[in-house]
C-alpha cells in the first residue's frame, strides 16, 4: 500500500477550465515534476483558426513543436516554464516522453475497452489522455518504448500487427487543454491525482492494451 507523502495532496492539476495555459504548464512542472515546452498556437486568419506554423494543411494545428530543437527547450522548472509562456501565452502545452514518463499510444476505441478491462482487473493506472484525433495515451514509467516490442512478442503479437506504439525519448504528447484547431481539445480520460503519482510499468498494462488493439484489427 502506498503511503501518503506530506505535501502532495495539493496536486490538483485538472483545474484548467478558463485557466491560462501558462498557469497549467507551470503546475505540470511544479506539481507533477513533468518537463514541459511550448508548442505552436492557433491564430485567426480571415475568421478561420490556423496553426502558427503557417501550414494551411497542418496535421496538428496548434499542437506540435514550434522549434526543431524543442527537446533542449523542455524544462522541469516552474520558473522557466512561466517565463516561456509569458512570451507566447497561447502556446500549446507539450510534454516530452522518455524523461519522467513514456506513453503508450492506442486508438480511442481500443483505449476505452482496455480501461474497462483494467478497472475489472483492479490495475493501478497512471494518467491517460484522449486527443481530438481519437487517440489515447497511457502514461507509464520511462523505458516502455524499449520494452514494448518484446512484451508484445511474448503475448504472441508481432509488434507491427497492432496499432499500438510506445512513445519514448525523442517523442512528445500534447497535454490538456491543448487544442487541435477546430477539432477540439486534449482531455483527461484518467486525471492526474495523488493516487496515480506513481506510474505503472508498461508490463502491467500491455496485456489488456494488446487484447483491445487486437479486437480493433
Amino acid at each position: 500500500m502506498e503511503e501518503t507523502i506530506a505535501g502532495t495532496e495539493t496536486a490538483h492539476i485538472p483545474k484548467q477550465r478558463g485557466e491560462p495555459l501558462q498557469d497549467t504548464a507551470v503546475r505540470y512542472a511544479e506539481e507533477r515534476h513533468w518537463d514541459v515546452f511550448p508548442g505552436t498556437w492557433l491564430e485567426a486568419v480571415d475568421g478561420v483558426q490556423r496553426c502558427s506554423c503557417g501550414e494551411p494543411a497542418c496535421a496538428a494545428p496548434g499542437a506540435h513543436p514550434a522549434r526543431e530543437d524543442w527537446a533542449t527547450q523542455a524544462t522541469g522548472s516552474a520558473t522557466v516554464a512561466r517565463r516561456m509562456w509569458s512570451k507566447q501565452p497561447a502556446a500549446s502545452i507539450l510534454l516530452p516522453t522518455g524523461r519522467t514518463f513514456d506513453a503508450i499510444d492506442v486508438p480511442e476505441t481500443a483505449g476505452f475497452l482496455a480501461l474497462a478491462r483494467m478497472e475489472r482487473m483492479e490495475l493501478t493506472l497512471g494518467p491517460v489522455t484522449c486527443t481530438p484525433d481519437r487517440r489515447m495515451h497511457f502514461f507509464v514509467l520511462p523505458g516502455a518504448a524499449a520494452k514494448v516490442p518484446d512484451l508484445l512478442r511474448k503475448l504472441g503479437w508481432p509488434p507491427t500487427s497492432l496499432d499500438l506504439v510506445a512513445l519514448g525519448e525523442g517523442s512528445y504528447v500534447a497535454a490538456p487543454p491543448t487544442r487541435f484547431g477546430s477539432r477540439g481539445a486534449v482531455q483527461w480520460a484518467c486525471r492526474p491525482t495523488h493516487a496515480n503519482r506513481w506510474l505503472p510499468d508498461a508490463e502491467e498494462l500491455i496485456s489488456p492494451l494488446a487484447y483491445a488493439c487486437g479486437r480493433e484489427r
